[in-house]
This record gives C-alpha cells, structure tokens and sequence, in this order.
C-alpha cells in the first residue's frame, strides 16, 4: 500500500512539473519576436507591449475566478481544462492576423492563469510537509522552459519558413504533452476551498495588511518579469546587439536565476521570516539596473543581465512560497493565491504596455529602467511586511452555490 501511495505521489510530481514547463515558455518567446511581429503587422511599439499585457488581464481576472472553478469541478479538472485552454490560444494566436494574435494570447493567460492559482492549493494539500522543496521543482520547472522559450524562439522563426507563427505555434506540443500526463490527476478531489469575496468591505483578506503585502510583492516582482521579458531585448539591441544575441540574453538572465528559483523556496520554507531573503533580492536587481542603465559592452551588460537574473529567479519563487507559508491551510493558501495574483497581476498588467509607450514618446530606455529601479523599491517595501512569520486570516465560509 505504501508503494502503491509512493507511485501515485511520484506521478503527481511529475504532473506537476509538466504543466508548470507551460506556464512561462509561450509568453517568454514573444519578447525576442516583438519587432518581426511589430514589423510584420504595423503596430506601435504600445500596441506590442499588450502581446504581455494581454495574459497579465488574463491572469488578474481569472485568479479570482479560479478558486471557484476548484470548488466546483475540482482542482485536478480544472487545471487539465487550464492547459486546454492554452493550447488552443497557442494555435489561435499563430495565424496570421492581428485579431487571432490578440485573441489567441488572451486565451493563453486564461489557461495559465487557471494553472498559477491552483497549483500553489494542490502542493499545500497533497505535501504539505514538502512546500519549500516542491515549490522549487515546478519553480525552477516553469523558469527553466521559460528560459528556453526566450532563447530559440528568435532561430526558431528564421528556421520555420512560417517565421514567428511557427515559432510561437511550437509550444502547443507541451501543452499537449502535459495534457496526456494531467489526464490521471484530473480527479484530485476538491480541497475545500472558501471561495475568496471580491469585497473589501467584508472580505478578512482584503481587511489584511499582511496579504496587501504579499499582493503587492507578486505584483511588483510580476511587473518586473514580464516587462523585461518584452522589452530586454529591444533594450540590449539599443545597445548595439544583433537581435538573436539579445534573445539569447533573455535567455541567459532566466537561466542564471534557475539555481536561486529553486534554492530560495526551500531556504525560505527553514527560516522564520524572509525579510533577509528580500533584502538580498532587492540589492541585486537595483545592481543589476544600474548596470543596465549606465553600461556599456557585451561584457558589462552580460553581468548586469545575470544579477538581475538572480534577483528575478529568487523574487518568483519566493513570491509563489509566500502564497504558501503565509497560509495556514490550503483553503487559505488557494484565496491569498487567487487575491494575489490577481490583483498583482492587474498591477504587472500596467508595465509592458506603459514601457512601450514611454518608449514610443521618449525614444530612450532611461526614463524606463528608472521605473523599474522605484517599482524594486516598492517590491523591498511590501516584502519586508510580507516576509513576516504571521498567517493572514481564515477566509470566511460562503455557499458553493
């Protein structure tokens, strides 16, 4: 029977990491494409900066949503559904006219969206010994893919005679990968979940200065990955770099965090409070920016690239352990995921879009990279708060109807 018990948690692991290889790779591969995108299809360069901020709408609007979807179908049904739904987007989005790509990337962030909440609840209630170490597989999981998605979607294009459709239409082959080994889990049973009020006059958790600071800790450290996944490359090729080189830039900073993106969660789930965790987190990145900012060279700016990597793979990670350590059940754990993704996301939704068009009225990347210099700021700020050994408050019970 214990073997039997140890089968089942084995393939829910890798479950797990499966779908969490798809949570990042589809949008990563956009940033290196933006221009032959903008190009081809004659859009400004705010226009581009929605092909990030569309999934971040996305994110933000189905996060609240999907502790319900769980307490209806099931958390293991729903996130099957999930990935569906992102791999239609991902074919939706390769044909070539400007409606198809929007509308193909929104599905995208629903899909993914549904995947990000939910599996913070499963790994609190399935191993809720493991949080740290577990958190950290399918951490360094969706960065590692993630890295690989910025890194040869660019040689992808020029080897597909389709270019960036083909590029882009790749990933639907992971999705469906991890569809087939989401099939056995599909029926996890409900976790009990209190479906989170979208209400802060009577909601405990939005009554919680501690979740506030979660909250705004993922949303900062959201905002800061997803506008430098769009925009780093256009950053460095300002800088003199060939596009391919920048792609794999991209590429090189989120593999350099991979390490700290799996370390972290677990020396976080040890200590009992993650104040000097974010301390650290927060120094880097303001190193690593001010390199960006000021250097010059590709040695210079390939150490700058790696610091904010470090910074960017502890931040992620840490910011999905919160959800977890701050939370004292995994009904806990699914309303402040669902609360913080999805008002952090609604915060990153404004970063790519803005950035692209503080671009298109400037010309120049250094009004830019200042903002992401006072958005670390904050990110410090709320992280202190939320690296505090405090639980936020028991949601209430509400009708599942």
């Amino acid at each position: 029977m214990k073997i039997k018990t140890f089968d089942k948690q084995i393939w829910l692991i890798i479950g797990i990491i499966l779908v969490a290889f798809n949570l990042r790779p589809s949008i990563t591969a956009v940033g290196p494409l933006i221009g032959s995108i903008r190009d081809e299809l004659a859009i400004s360069n705010g226009m581009a900066g929605m092909l990030t901020t569309l999934p971040l709408l996305a994110f933000a609007v189905l996060s609240a949503i999907a502790p319900r979807i769980g307490l209806k179908i099931g958390n293991g049904l729903a996130i099957l559904i999930g990935i569906a739904v992102l791999a239609l987007g991902i074919l939706i989005r390769s044909v070539e006219m400007l409606m198809t790509l929007f509308a193909g990337t929104a599905l995208i962030g629903i899909g993914v969206a549904i995947c990000n909440v939910l599996l913070p609840g499963i790994v609190k209630q399935k191993f809720p010994a493991k949080i740290g170490l577990l958190t950290g597989l399918y951490s360094i999981s969706m960065s590692g893919f993630a890295a690989i998605g910025s890194g040869v979607s660019f040689p992808l294009a020029q080897t597909f005679d389709s270019g960036w459709q083909g590029s882009l239409m790749i990933w639907a082959l992971l999705s469906t990968l991890a569809f087939i080994a989401w099939l056995p889990h599909s029926k996890i049973e409900k976790s009990g979940i209190n479906i989170p009020k979208i209400d802060i006059k009577n909601s405990p958790l939005f009554r919680s200065r501690l979740a506030w600071q979660v909250t705004i800790f993922m949303g900062m450290q959201s905002f800061m990955f997803y506008c430098l996944v769009a925009w780093l490359p256009e950053i460095l090729q300002s800088r003199g770099m060939e596009p391919s080189t920048a792609g794999w830039m991209l590429s090189w900073m989120q593999i350099v965090g991979l390490p700290s993106t799996f370390l972290t969660p677990i020396l976080a789930g040890r200590m009992r409070s993650q104040r000097r965790i974010v301390l650290t987190i927060g120094f880097f990145y303001l190193i690593g920016l001010a390199g960006l900012q000021f250097g010059a060279g590709l040695p210079l700016l390939t150490v700058s690239t790696a610091i904010i990597g470090l910074a960017q793979g502890s931040s992620i990670s840490l910011a999905l352990t919160l959800l977890s350590l701050r939370a004292a059940s995994s009904a806990q754990a699914a309303n402040l995921s669902g609360m913080a993704q999805s008002i952090g996301y609604f915060l990153a939704a404004i970063g790519p879009i803005t950035i692209g068009f503080l671009f298109d009225l400037t010309g120049s990347w250094v009004l830019p990279i200042a903002i992401f210099a006072s958005v670390v700021v904050a990110m410090i700020f709320a992280g202190v708060g939320a690296g505090k050994n405090e639980y936020v408050p028991e949601a209430r019970r509400t009708e599942s109807a």
